[in-house]
């Protein structure tokens, strides 16, 4: 599919579509690079990759195709710095859980001829690195790619086959909507399991011996990384500040109805939780 793939800071996400592209053959040359000279030594005795460079501006040389895999507040950053040495035609993705700025600073910042596509596949674990990296990630996935307006259209189905091949499906999605989408269905999660942690670290620390399943499955993703997770609130601050509100205004309904011995009402509203968890 592509002569050439870079990619730029591989982590569980670089690094997995690394292996997944590797293969599938979807690349004849596979190129990385990584910020630590100690993460690049390590990188160049994997299998899955051709050659690790020293500097993104080395790496991009000759690239069909870029994927820019650092957290989503250093992503125009890089890809302004790349954006002189990337050879004309070449295309520019991402893969970070916010759009809406990541798309308009990252268009800017490249050239008409090397257009960026950004992109966030729904794949993820609350381990980090490339050691965590696994080919079969995305496999039945969703990828969201979100193109501005006035983003050539070969370009978006370029990037959107990409991310087939790999095994995720699909949408195409204006920037803004996916920040809302996501503030729901992934960073609300993220906020609720990371300050439910929060709460029972202020308890007795003995409890959390006798904690069962439930407790594990509902703050597994608690266990992120803080640092990735500080961007994206900086990034989709609106968005999760609306959605943390209108989870509020659930909380303090179900508050309510605790207080008032509604059990009738508190039944019906277990009873659309266990509907849209099976949904899933």
């Amino acid at each position: 599919m592509f002569d050439q793939l870079t990619i730029l800071a591989p982590g569980l996400l670089g690094g997995s579509v690394a292996r997944a592209v590797r293969e599938r053959g979807l690349a004849r040359r596979i190129v990385l690079w990584a910020r630590r000279p100690e993460t690049r030594t390590e990188l160049r005795s994997q299998p899955w990759c051709d050659e690790v460079a020293d500097t993104p501006e080395d790496a991009v040389r000759g690239a069909s195709l870029v994927v820019l895999a650092t957290p989503v507040d250093r992503i125009a950053e890089l890809a302004a710095r790349i954006a002189p040495h990337l050879p004309a035609g070449a295309l520019v993705t991402d893969v970070g859980s916010t759009k809406a700025v990541v798309a308009r600073l990252g268009h800017a910042a490249l050239r008409a001829d090397t257009p960026f596509v950004p992109s966030h596949p729904m794949a993820g674990s609350d381990k980090t690195g490339w050691q965590n990296s696994s080919s079969t990630l995305f496999e039945r996935r969703v990828c969201f790619v979100t193109p501005l307006p006035d983003t050539p259209a070969a370009a978006v189905e370029r990037v959107c086959a990409f991310w087939s091949a790999l095994g995720l499906s699909v949408a195409v999605v204006d920037p803004d909507r996916h920040d809302e989408i996501v503030a729901h269905i992934s960073h609300l999660p993220q906020v609720v399991a990371s300050t439910l942690c929060a709460f029972l670290a202020q308890k007795d620390p003995s409890w959390r011996a006798y904690a069962g399943g439930g407790l594990r499955d509902t703050t597994r993703i608690a266990g992120g990384d803080p640092v990735m997770w500080r961007a994206i609130l900086e990034h989709n601050r609106d968005e999760i500040l609306r959605a943390l509100t209108q989870y509020q205004d659930q909380l303090h309904a179900f508050t309510t109805s605790l207080a008032n011995r509604d059990f009738d009402d508190l039944a019906a509203r277990l009873e659309r939780g266990r509907a849209y968890r099976s949904g899933l």
